[in-house]
């Protein structure tokens, strides 16, 4: 992997937008002409056919052991939703591996000796990197955009005078809602980078929320190196923060790197979903049915109910 260098003019430019209605006011204001939402979904889906996966290290907010600690995580991430996260700790090497194949979810927790699998559903997503979504949303988070599911409709375009941003509102499948933040960091140039994302489910109060910083390019697109992820109702410190250390884009993947293979000796469980209905609602917005047919289920610390293999 190749780290990539960030360009300070890009800091400087993005600014542009703040500086013209800082002035006076602590407003901004724009420069340009209001984009329609279809200008802005054809720039995200300009960057997301552009950058389409990802071999990247990172030091990441991780959850062992039902502790929260910090440390070095690699991440193999395929836009369709195929994961692979490796949890390593000073002096004790790789104690965690996720990975998710074709809506499948395996999980192994060197430290217990234990190989868990079942449905990639949010909850089993989230063993190692707390972010409860599907796993479509969890890898275009990660690869610094937008899930786009099937169904999902621009519904017009806001303006955050807070944050200098084009808002483009979407509305998915079952009545859900996300909105992105983009920035044009060149006013006389029709191109926006992606600033944040905020989602919000049917029936939810609260918007889970996701914030792309310190933003360096590669080519025409910016990517962040560090990302922020906070549940529904909760602050940033209590969330997900990942920095990018290396990061090699759209590099061709070996042949079974998404699937986890039992180790000896290690007990098996196989891990539910919780709650049918919640599980089965978001993941059918990307076309993957998930499942849980355990028949007894233990509540174990790293994640939600198990049951064991008979």
């Amino acid at each position: 992997m190749s780290r990539l260098r960030a360009r300070p003019l890009l800091a400087l430019a993005a600014l542009g937008p703040l500086v013209a209605g800082c002035a006076s006011t602590n407003r901004a204001t724009r420069n340009y002409p209001a984009p329609t939402a279809d200008d802005l979904l054809a720039a995200v889906r300009a960057r997301q056919a552009a950058v389409l996966s990802m071999n990247v290290e990172t030091r990441a907010t991780s959850w062992l052991g039902g502790k929260r600690v910090r440390g070095t995580v690699q991440m193999l991430v395929e836009r369709s939703g195929q994961l692979r996260f490796e949890a390593e700790v000073a002096l004790q090497g790789t104690v965690a591996l996720l990975a998710v194949d074709r809506g499948q979810f395996t999980f192994i927790d060197h430290q217990k000796h234990v190989f868990r699998k079942g449905p990639a559903c949010p909850a089993n997503v989230a063993t190692l990197i707390a972010i409860p979504l599907a796993p479509p949303e969890v890898a275009a988070i990660l690869l610094g955009d937008v899930p786009l599911p099937e169904g999902s409709k621009a519904l017009g375009v806001e303006w955050d005078s807070q944050r200098g941003a084009d808002v483009l509102v979407l509305g998915g499948p079952q009545g859900s809602a996300l909105w992105l933040g983009l920035r044009r960091p060149n006013s006389a140039a029709p191109a926006w980078d992606v600033l944040y994302l905020e989602g919000q489910d049917v029936g939810a109060k609260d918007r889970w929320r996701v914030a792309y910083e310190d933003l360096e390019r590669s080519g025409q697109v910016a990517l962040p190196r560090l990302v922020r992820f906070a549940e529904p109702g909760k602050g940033w410190d209590d969330g997900v923060e990942i920095k990018i250390r290396e990061r090699t884009l759209n590099p061709a993947f070996p042949e079974g790197a998404f699937t986890l293979a039992q180790p000896a000796g290690y007990t098996v469980e196989v891990a539910a979903c919780g709650p049918r209905h919640a599980a089965m609602r978001r993941s059918r917005r990307y076309g993957v049915m998930v499942r849980s047919d355990c028949a007894t289920k233990v509540s174990l610390p790293m994640s939600g109910p198990t049951c064991s293999t008979r």
